[in-house]
């Protein structure tokens, strides 16, 4: 035995000292086998058979003990005469729960493996999910920030100690007491040796300001943190905490002094995927509700402090002053309103099987919440909810939507069933200006949810006032606003005492209509400094006050108040004021409080077509007062998208080209003045116009499909919008074509690529605007294409084929990676190749 044992630490001796990030992994996960530590044969003997003694011994008294109580839970049973599901439901949810904790652990495990593994290891471990930076130039490799995170991580960790114990655990108190639950508290916090990972990081140089340099980080963190807390007498603790998410470093501003960046902002641009395991006795007892209450406040917690609009702010110079870096910064509004969905999976059991749902929807951006009334007993639910979130970061945000069946059960307790999630990039309502569309459910077997999105940019021209009130009064919706208002607390002083000989303990709250926010509390002092900024959603300005209140945290007995008419803030130059010392009321005489305020009118922002429609009539009006004729050889000098047969004969352009300006941006090149015998149709379908509208048929005579085509890399994710067909033929008026839209990926084809519009009826000219949306790899995309089929429902009982036109869109094109594309395509015969 000692001999083997001696042969297989010299062969380990010869391998490479690092191992490959499968086999750590494997490792983790308990797959791989361990070498103890060499003892003699005599001691070897000898343990094997003390333990051989005592192990047969337990097993024999485990085995009878457990033969006993299956039997008797069965007598008993029978005994009572209950329904033999008093035996299968436990045994059934025993077995499940089993199952998932041990594939949860195998997840933990292998993402600890592959955090302290090199980037060599990762990219052989996951060679079918290679990192942006390979497909993308501007998302940049970063091992060297990996070695440098290595080093510091020990000093990191007493700054990440104070955070959660100066600002975690008093919210996590807060939070649990409104569940009756008090005396939460960190005992102990390790947080181990492995530190965060950066996948990637891209550094913005385009439509950023000067001042400032804005970074997106690809964080991945497995920690092998042990953190002890205790909660009403019981003990519990944390392992395992794993964060993975895209994290936004912004450095403003830039200073002409060492270290030349005066500070810095760190937060998520959306909610970070979180993971721990809780141990201890809270996980042993298992109580209904205590555990994922717990895992839900803290999940809460980290976003409070670093998910959007929420951010970490790092002063590194004192010459900056803290409003520059602490007063939030939105960029706008965006106004959502879940009108309804269809089509939804049904969760509710009936008597003869599965019944309806009893849906709700939750709206999440960032860290903001909202949640939509409960629809009773339907599939298809009208929720008519509006909702508004202010904006800190438009690229790289979304809006995601999560369709819930509501379950009564225990308090803090998921007890609902998940009926399908949408998401929508911010950046396409910007774009856009507004967006009503309906969007596939992901993670669904079917349905659909519809949503009206709008973007609100900010004014400071207060005659914008009247017509942001106006249409709040024409929706008719008592939530929405016509303003944002950007406060800044900075400090007070000469606050009165609370008690005799002691100074108080204040903290502030502020509040603006129903909302309330509430500062950090300084201790001991009667001229705090908090230096916190919040931002408040006002319905009208012109009646609207901001409210505040300085109280004692030990007394609970009020410092000092302050109340503040928005309508005075209307009349100030640019709508704000800038560290103006305010007199407290009913507090000391020559108490004082410092503040700034920015006030921002709410104004519907521009849509894209709009914008085109403007420079399509300038254009126009341009083309009107010029008497020359574009040549064909002028043309040939464009890189366009424009098909051949839009040139005539002579050498003119069409009618439909002087309707319809093209976007330069792409492959096909015109290079004679003829067009070719046979119509070029694989130029064709390459057309690229932002036009809303088509007069043409198309070269086939088939009609043309109007597409958006874009990609996230963030989310791995090709979205698909079908806005219209236009100008299908009509061979017989006396049946007219019921048209719809299939899509598939090719190559393959699947199944599960499918994807289907609803039928128009009786219509040449139908407008869709439906969205869809496909996940794949930034690998996958490169050598796929997007079979789109318009076909007829009428087809089938004509005897003829149901296909009107097809068209096959590569999906190589840089474009729909990087801004996307809205084009036009001819429809193709079906048996064209």
């Amino acid at each position: 035995m000692s001999g083997d044992l001696s042969e297989v630490e010299d062969l380990l001796k010869k391998e490479e000292p690092a191992e490959s990030a499968v086999e750590a992994t494997e490792a983790a996960a308990g797959d791989m086998p361990t070498v103890s530590k060499e003892k003699t044969p005599d001691e070897a003997d000898s343990s094997v058979a003390k333990v051989s003694s005592d192990g047969g011994m337990f097993s024999l008294i485990y085995t009878v003990a457990k033969r006993v109580a299956v039997v008797g839970v069965i007598y008993f049973v029978g005994y009572m005469g209950w329904s033999v599901a008093w035996l299968i439901a436990p045994v059934i949810f025993s077995v499940a729960r089993t199952q998932m904790r041990k594939k949860t652990e195998l997840r933990r495990n292998i993402a600890k493996a592959s955090a302290i593994a090199t980037e060599r290891e990762m990219i052989l471990a996951r060679i079918d999910e290679l990192p942006a930076w390979v497909y993308f130039p501007d998302i940049e490799r970063c091992e060297w920030v990996n070695r440098i995170l290595k080093q510091v991580w020990p000093n990191a960790n007493h700054f990440a100690k104070g955070l959660i114990k100066n600002t975690i655990e008093p919210n996590i108190q807060k939070a649990l007491a409104n569940y009756k639950l008090n005396s939460f508290k960190f005992d102990r916090m390790i947080l181990g040796t492995i530190p965060p990972r950066i996948g990637g990081v891209k550094v913005y140089d385009k439509n950023i300001s000067r001042n400032e340099i804005i970074m997106d980080l690809d964080l991945f963190y497995a920690s092998d943190c042990d953190i002890n807390f205790s909660l009403g007498g019981m003990r519990g603790g944390i392992k395992d905490f794993q964060i993975h998410g895209m994290v936004r470093v912004v450095m403003k501003p830039l200073i002409n002094k060492m270290p030349l960046v005066g500070g810095l902002q760190i937060f998520f641009l959306n909610n970070p995927n979180i993971d721990f395991n809780l141990v201890g006795v809270v996980d042993l007892l298992d109580m209904p509700g205590l555990n994922d209450m717990l895992r839900r406040i803290i999940i809460e917690q980290v976003g409070a402090i670093m998910v959007l609009p929420n951010k970490l702010p790092i002063t590194l110079s004192d010459e900056v002053p803290a409003v520059t870096l602490k007063m939030p910064e939105p960029e706008g509004v965006l106004r959502v309103h879940v009108m309804e969905a269809k089509d939804l999976m049904k969760k509710d059991f009936s008597v003869v099987g599965k019944g309806k749902s009893d849906p709700y929807a939750i709206v999440t951006v960032g860290a903001q919440q909202f949640r939509t009334q409960i629809i009773d007993n339907t599939v298809n639910p009208k929720w008519d909810f509006w909702c508004e979130s202010e904006i800190d970061a438009t690229f790289g945000q979304e809006v995601r939507l999560d369709l819930w069946d509501y379950d009564p059960g225990f308090p803090g307790v998921q007890n609902d069933d998940f009926l399908g999630r949408a998401t929508v990039e911010i950046t396409s309502v910007v774009k856009k200006g507004q967006l009503d569309t309906w969007l596939t459910l992901e993670n669904a077997k079917h349905g659909m949810v519809h949503l009206r999105l709008a973007w609100m940019t900010l004014s400071t021209d207060r005659n914008d006032l009247s017509a942001a009130l106006a249409e709040t009064q024409m929706l008719r919706v008592t939530s929405m606003s016509t303003a944002i208002l950007t406060i800044f607390i900075d400090s007070a002083k000469n606050l009165p005492q609370a008690r005799p000989q002691s100074k108080p303990d204040p903290f502030l709250i502020v509040s603006v209509g129903k909302k309330q926010e509430q500062t950090a509390v300084q201790m001991r002092t009667d001229a705090p400094v908090w230096e916190q900024g919040f931002t408040f959603l006002v319905a009208n300005p012109e009646n609207d006050s901001v409210q505040l209140r300085i109280v004692d945290q030990k007394t609970e007995k009020e410092l000092g108040q302050l109340s503040y008419q928005l309508s005075s803030l209307l009349t100030k130059g640019n709508l704000d004021i800038s560290s103006e010392p305010f007199t407290l009321q009913k507090s000391g005489p020559v108490s004082k409080i410092v503040l700034s305020m920015s006030l921002r009118i709410l104004k519907n922002a521009p849509s894209l077509e709009d914008e085109v429609e403007s420079t399509k009539s300038t254009v126009d009006s341009s083309l009107s007062r010029t008497d020359s004729v574009t040549s064909a050889a002028q043309l040939s000098k464009q890189d366009s998208r424009m098909s051949m047969g839009q040139l005539t004969a002579g050498g003119e352009t069409t009618a439909s080209l002087q309707e319809e300006p093209c976007t330069v941006s792409s492959t096909a090149t015109v290079s004679s003045a003829t067009p070719p015998a046979t119509p070029e149709y694989r130029d064709s379908t390459l057309i690229h116009r932002t036009s809303s509208t088509t007069s043409s048929a198309g070269f086939a005579g088939l009609g043309r499909i109007q597409l958006t085509l874009r990609y996230s890399v963030q989310r791995q994710r090709l979205i698909v919008i079908v806005h219209k067909i236009m100008n299908i033929p009509l061979k017989d008026p006396s049946n007219v074509p019921d048209p719809y839209v299939k899509l598939y990926l090719l190559p393959g084809r699947s199944k599960e690529s499918k994807r289907k519009t609803n039928v128009a009826k009786d219509n040449c000219n139908p407008v869709y605007d439906a969205t869809f949306e496909y996940i794949i790899s930034t690998a996958e995309l490169i050598g796929s294409e997007l079979e789109v089929t318009v076909a007829t429902q009428k087809g089938f009982l004509s005897g003829g084929s149901p296909v009107i036109g097809i068209v096959r869109v590569p999906l190589n094109d840089n474009e729909i990676s990087q801004q996307g594309i809205t084009t036009w395509y001819d429809l193709l015969p079906e048996n064209y190749e």
